[in-house]
């Protein structure tokens, strides 16, 4: 199968790997991205394109796994280059947003989620899918790292899915960091650590882990909760809580490409009331 992946992050280069695994040719667009990309892509097996438009003319999937906010951008001008096979958008975005990009492929669109960190070991990550091709697109995964599971034919249900779980996995990792805040902004840091060794052991150690796995990743977070909140704003239920939790990564979206960032490195950003 021709794959055009869109884009070799940290998360895609994996995903592109396990179809080369496969046998299947997958290909990535070159223009505009970084020297980093170019590297992951090419230790995937990947094959650049110049061009979009080129990328397209070969291509029956495209998969895209880019951060939330450009999922609707990036499907807009995949379908303007002349794109014509299935359709497959990877990315933590809410159902409604979903449904928007299945209308601009409504023939040929499959809803998708990714659980898990890069699929580089096994039994590791899972990339739930739906819509009427659902399974012949997790039929492309079999055998590999990645774990493709066909949810049916609803177009937006993978997407549910990655939000219900996201909201509270890196919605824990938001209070958790916005609390650590919270005392030090107040001068009882060491006093809460004490009582969390008390009463809730291991707390302590979570919250600096947290910090150490979050931070480069937070630049992507905050779309991502602003896509739950408007998940739960949908279905009727209070969306504060993940549009704080939004907040919280923004203030720590410097720290992008930070040497080893630790617990007080982020509760630096986060304290910032100039930091947006």
């Amino acid at each position: 199968m021709q794959v055009l992946l869109l884009h070799p992050g940290a998360m895609g280069a994996s995903i592109g790997a396990a179809l080369v695994s496969r046998g299947h040719f997958v290909s990535w667009v070159a223009e505009g991205r970084s020297a980093a990309t170019a590297s992951r892509a090419s230790e995937a097996g990947l094959r650049a394109v110049d061009t979009l438009a080129g990328a397209v003319a070969d291509a029956e999937v495209a998969i895209s796994v880019c951060p939330p906010d450009a999922a609707v951008t990036l499907a807009k001008n995949v379908q303007a280059a002349g794109f014509e096979g299935t359709y497959v958008d990877g990315n933590a975005v809410a159902p409604a947003t979903a449904r928007e990009v299945a209308s601009i492929f409504p023939a040929s669109y499959v809803d998708g989620g990714i659980i898990g960190p890069p699929a580089w070991r096994e039994g590791a990550t899972r990339f739930y899918l739906s819509g009427a091709n659902a399974a012949d697109i997790a039929a492309l995964f079999d055998g590999s790292l990645v774990d493709a599971r066909a949810m049916g034919e609803r177009i937006d249900a993978a997407s549910a899915l990655k939000m219900c779980y996201a909201a509270f996995t890196k919605g824990s990792s938001a209070l958790i960091l916005a609390v650590r805040a919270l005392a030090e902004r107040n001068g009882v840091t060491e006093d809460l650590l004490r009582e969390w060794n008390v009463s809730q052991p291991g707390l302590t150690g979570r919250s600096a882990a947290t910090a150490t796995s979050t931070s480069p990743k937070a630049w992507r977070f905050e779309g991502e909760m602003r896509e739950i909140a408007a998940t739960f704003a949908a279905a009727d239920l209070p969306d504060g809580f993940h549009q704080a939790a939004a907040e919280i990564y923004a203030r720590m979206a410097g720290l992008k490409d930070a040497a080893s960032p630790d617990i007080d490195a982020a509760l630096s950003a986060i304290v910032q009331s100039d930091s947006r």
